[in-house]
């Protein structure tokens, strides 16, 4: 095991995981009984859905968000596949849409009534037909609308186009045929500019989705890898998979050099594949292992040694699969920053978790909701087809704040507004703010040591406020650690501080823009 440090400062050491009451879970659930290593389930702020054991072909069940307790064991399910569904994915972009996969070769994309399913649905609003073997695997592009990737046992990764009148698809937009065995995992980076996956032939490999080419691949004999994740905005990607002593193992890579992993550690030696999820409002990394009962979970930071583990929750029932609540269906009012659903098959139960951050006040917490991917696509298929490339549209997730207002990040190519461009068309509350955030980037510069060749003492900032005086050199070790450490606290400090203005500065934008969307519409 790599050594840990035993102290380190973090405002979400004490997270914690808070199983649902029995009354909260979904019981009686068909759960698959396939040995397909995929999460197997979907969930979105208003329904979840769960693939289900069924005979004479494929079907899944779509249960409302609150319809909790005991499930009907003949409510109606979507079965219009003829081969077993080996993967589900919600659209991110539209609540009442999901794909679905099969043993049948086709993908098939379903609308899903404003009311729930009230009946079996067996026509779907498209079908697509292009692989030649059985369909493991799909994803949808995270900022741009209507396009959805998918791979199969016949290696091929196909980018397809829904927004076209024929609801038989036949020719996907693109084919990208650079891997030699089955994908088994499927990641893209914040803006959709790169895809990351892994292989059954135990490489990674990152591809350029739009035209197929591939631009990196691991060779590392050290690291089988079996499920690969961005890291949100880090230019990181964790893998989990086998060390050659057959342990379980997690590695960090710089998405620039692929040639050897940053970090890596041995977890334990069980076999369940292990199941990677990134939070990157928090940056928190979460590990769940199939067929385990605990999981993991770490702090990731850009800075050396990476990967900071926190602690670890533990339960008697082990999981089948797992999915994750998108962040605009927490409940911010009780310190939610990640919600798990565990297929626990063993009971037939769907089980949520949360996982908490201890917070004495019940006001909304700033410092742990900043602006997070909202619901509304940031291009059309069209714009990213010819070249574009976009950044997520970001929303608050404060109480009472209008979901549908949104605010743009210029993380990819495409035309952002710039920070200058939206602080000109702020109202002066917000310039205040701009200028203390920009009081504290100075105030941070001085936390560094005087580069003045003339100068022979070095200054310092002491509790937010600059020294008037020449302070001397540290002359023993023992003074050099201590100023240290405070300069360390108060660098960390002045940060959370640059954080915390910089959420009210986007929060204050959202507001003056509803009040200007409501002016114009009067």
């Amino acid at each position: 095991m790599t050594w840990r440090p035993q102290y380190r400062s973090s405002k979400y050491r004490h997270v914690f995981g808070k199983p649902a009451t029995k009354e909260n879970c979904y019981d009686g659930v068909p759960i698959t009984r396939s040995v397909h290593d995929n999460h197997l389930c979907a969930a979105n702020p208003r329904f979840i859905a769960v693939i289900t054991e069924c005979a004479g072909g494929g079907s899944f069940l779509v249960l409302s968000i609150h319809h909790t307790g005991k499930v009907d064991p003949h409510h109606p399910k979507i079965s219009g596949h003829r081969g077993n569904v080996l993967d589900i994915k919600w659209n991110p972009f539209n609540d009442f849409c999901i794909a679905s996969c099969s043993e049948d070769a086709t993908v098939k994309i379903w609308d899903i009534p404003e009311h729930g399913v009230l009946k079996n649905i067996t026509v779907p609003w498209k079908e697509l037909q292009g692989h030649s073997r059985r369909v493991g695997l799909i994803e949808w592009h995270p900022t741009a609308n209507n396009i959805i990737f998918s791979t199969g046992y016949d290696y091929q990764v196909m980018v397809w186009k829904l927004d076209v009148p024929e609801q038989v698809i036949k020719n996907p937009v693109r084919s990208i045929s650079v891997h030699s065995d089955v994908v088994l995992s499927m990641s893209f980076n914040t803006d959709g500019s790169r895809l990351a996956t892994s292989c059954k032939d135990k490489k990674i490999r990152l591809i350029n989705p739009r035209t197929g080419t591939l631009l990196q691949e691991t060779n590392c004999k050290s690291h089988k890898a079996s499920k690969v994740l961005f890291l949100g905005n880090l230019k990181m990607l964790i893998s989990t998979g086998n060390s050659r002593w057959n342990h379980r193992q997690i590695a960090l890579w710089e998405q620039e050099d692929l040639s050897q992993p940053s970090y890596s550690e041995d977890l334990d030696g069980s076999s369940g594949v292990l199941f990677p999820f990134y939070d990157p409002d928090t940056h928190m990394l979460y590990i769940a292992g199939k067929g385990d009962g605990n999981i993991r979970y770490y702090e990731i930071s850009p800075e050396k040694p990476y990967v900071h583990y926190l602690t670890e929750y533990r339960s008697l029932l082990p999981q089948k699969g797992m999915c994750v609540m998108p962040k605009r269906g927490l409940d911010v009012s009780s310190c939610e920053v990640f919600r798990f659903y565990k297929l626990v098959t063993i009971k037939s139960l769907i089980e949520p978790l949360s996982m908490i951050v201890p917070r004495r006040s019940e006001t909304y917490q700033e410092d742990i909701y900043p602006m997070t991917a909202g619901n509304k696509p940031a291009m059309t298929a069209d714009e990213w087809i010819s070249g574009l490339d976009k950044g997520p549209l970001m929303m608050s997730l404060r109480p009472g704040s209008k979901l549908d207002s949104y605010v743009e990040v210029g993380l990819g190519k495409g035309p952002t507004d710039s920070t200058e461009t939206r602080h000109s068309r702020s109202q002066p509350g917000l310039s205040q703010l701009i200028q203390q955030k920009e009081h504290k980037e100075s105030h941070l510069t001085l936390l560094l040591p005087s580069t003045d060749k003339n100068s022979s003492s070095t200054t310092y900032v002491s509790n937010g406020q600059l020294d008037s005086t020449h302070c001397s050199p540290p002359k023993t070790e023992n003074e050099l650690r201590q100023m240290f450490y405070k300069q360390q606290e108060e660098i960390r400090r002045l940060r959370e501080l640059l954080n915390q203005k910089d959420v009210r500065i986007k929060q204050l934008e959202l507001e003056i823009k509803n009040v200007r969307n409501s002016q114009a519409t009067l």
